[in-house]
């Protein structure tokens, strides 16, 4: 038996009593099409089964229908919610969703955009690596949105990491210590560098003396250097960049036979999966990472369907969540 053949714009319109070119603006660009008419065009479609062809419709429109998210890490546990919010608002709004891991590498990036460029309507870049002065030229030529990054000029949509570090002084302070060091994650991160200084002039203000230390990659296997380093400055409490590397750095300081809060006070960011299972369960900030993704996905639409429109930047709140990795100062 041969396969059923598939209907065509030009059967939907003969049995709607269209244009042709009707049916394919109900479909690409139905605000020039009478509402009456364009719900009549659908139920004929849906009637006969008619699907519009998507590399058509990119080719009269412009555009693709699709959507890339660049990770600087596709293994790290911070990204998933990130992944599942851009994945979730692209769908909704009947996009393609490419994912790229671009394995913590500014130039990895930049080759991404340049190799899709044609395929997509725009690109989220998670973290980014690239410079600021990279990613404003490509923002020249390319619709980008940012997220867990703000650069001005760009739509951005950030988790709180200014309050949130904030946050992290306090209780640090509550407990007495009077001493921290910032382990901190990939010189190219906005991340580090924003939450660095956030943790400094906090600390200045409690009278605590805070010290940065690293650059450390953003991995469980980087605890135990970050750790050791962190012995030898010897503070009292130790804030990791990400909650991975804390992680890390608690199995070092159990490795080294330190209790941990007893003797040293740890915490992470991100409030991963699995950050409330380690012994002892990490203190860590939190936020809403599936939120921002989604956000971004948002702001990124408004870029491709308004040029034009005043970029927003989204700031979206984190807290803290006090698990057993935090305690009173030792002494």
């Amino acid at each position: 038996m041969s396969p059923a053949k598939r209907s065509t714009v030009y059967d939907v319109a003969a049995e709607a009593g269209v244009a042709a070119s009707t049916v394919s603006r109900s479909f690409s660009n139905p605000r020039r099409v009478n509402s009456a008419t364009r719900e009549h065009v659908l139920a004929v479609a849906e009637r006969l089964g008619y699907r519009p062809n998507p590399l058509a419709s990119a080719l009269q429109s412009g555009r693709t229908a699709t959507v890339a998210l660049l990770v600087p890490d596709i293994t790290n546990p911070h990204f998933f919610g990130t992944i599942r919010g851009a994945e979730r608002r692209a769908n909704a709004s009947g996009l393609t969703f490419i994912l790229s891991n671009t394995e913590e590498s500014g130039d990895n990036e930049r080759r991404q955009i340049e190799r899709l460029e044609l395929s997509v309507d725009g690109f989220v870049l998670a973290a980014g690596r690239m410079s600021e002065r990279t990613t404003v030229e490509l923002a020249r030529e390319h619709n980008l949105a940012l997220v867990n990054r703000r650069i001005e000029g760009l739509p951005s949509a950030t988790v709180d990491d200014g309050s949130g570090s904030r946050q992290i002084v306090e209780h640090l302070a509550s407990l007495g210590h009077r001493s921290l060091v910032y382990l901190s994650g990939p010189k190219e991160s906005w991340h580090a560098a924003e939450r660095w200084r956030a943790l400094s002039v906090m600390a200045s203000r409690r009278g605590l003396r805070a010290t940065r230390l690293g650059p450390f990659s953003p991995r469980m296997e980087s605890g135990a250097a970050a750790a050791d380093a962190a012995l030898v400055d010897g503070a009292t409490a130790l804030v990791a960049h990400n909650d991975l590397l804390a992680i890390g750095v608690l199995r070092r300081l159990a490795e080294r036979g330190l209790d941990v809060p007893r003797e040293r006070s740890v915490v992470g960011y991100d409030d991963i999966f699995g950050a409330d299972l380690c012994v002892p369960a990490l203190t860590t900030l939190a936020g809403p990472h599936e939120e921002a993704g989604r956000m971004a996905v948002e702001l990124l639409l408004e870029r491709v369907t308004r040029p034009g429109t005043p970029p927003r930047q989204v700031v979206l709140p984190a807290h803290l969540v006090v698990r057993g990795s935090t305690g009173p100062a030792p002494g």
